[in-house]
């Protein structure tokens, strides 16, 4: 199954919640981190393509810098991703097999862009989308990641709507105005009525 929602949503949150009742969950963000990370696989394409100066001192992306400049040049974008994607997939396949090797019951994907890859929905089962408002988005990832309003409004623009991401899903978690302990309670219940 795939877990998405809009930055700030809380799908990862709610994948984690999966996870600690039994499920094996593969986080796509996490596999971009691991391949953009010092050491990382995708580093030496992302230095030829784009400069030593989208590298960080540590050898790994430099993330602001090139946050920065995918959202002023969609090319640049679309070349960070031409490197990166099909590495993502690789690993992606790589953890789907041994999960059905090992019988794994329950495998979710943690997705946040799984509504703009069309790739994603053939695969899975099923899609629950974790929704909130958009006031709620904003204000989360202001907290949590310190940005400004404007960084994070060019975020959320650069996803797919709440309108599409709601089309695509055969269940939707509102989290909104809840805390951590109802959210948990609503994915157990979730997870029980799949009768897996």
């Amino acid at each position: 199954m795939g877990v998405t929602g809009g930055i700030g949503s809380g799908k990862s949150t709610v994948a984690g919640f999966l996870g600690e009742c039994g499920a094996t969950v593969v986080d796509a963000d996490a596999l971009s981190r691991e391949l953009t990370s010092p050491g990382g696989r995708a580093i030496p394409a992302i230095e030829a393509a784009f400069g030593r100066e989208m590298i960080d001192t540590q050898g790994g992306l430099d993330r602001a810098a090139m946050r920065q400049l995918v959202f002023t040049d969609a090319g640049a974008r679309l070349r960070l991703e031409s490197l990166v994607h099909p590495l993502i997939w690789q690993e992606i396949d790589r953890r789907r097999d041994a999960a059905r090797g090992a019988g794994v019951r329950l495998l979710v994907f943690d997705v946040p862009l799984l509504v703009e890859m069309p790739r994603w929905r053939p695969m899975l089962d099923t899609v629950l989308v974790v929704d909130c408002s958009p006031a709620s988005q904003r204000s989360r990832v202001m907290a949590r990641n310190g940005m400004d309003a404007a960084e994070v409004q060019r975020i959320m623009d650069a996803q797919a709507p709440r309108a599409r991401r709601l089309a695509c899903a055969d269940h939707v978690m509102f989290n909104e105005g809840i805390g951590l302990a109802e959210l948990r309670r609503q994915t157990e219940q979730f997870l029980g009525a799949l009768r897996i």
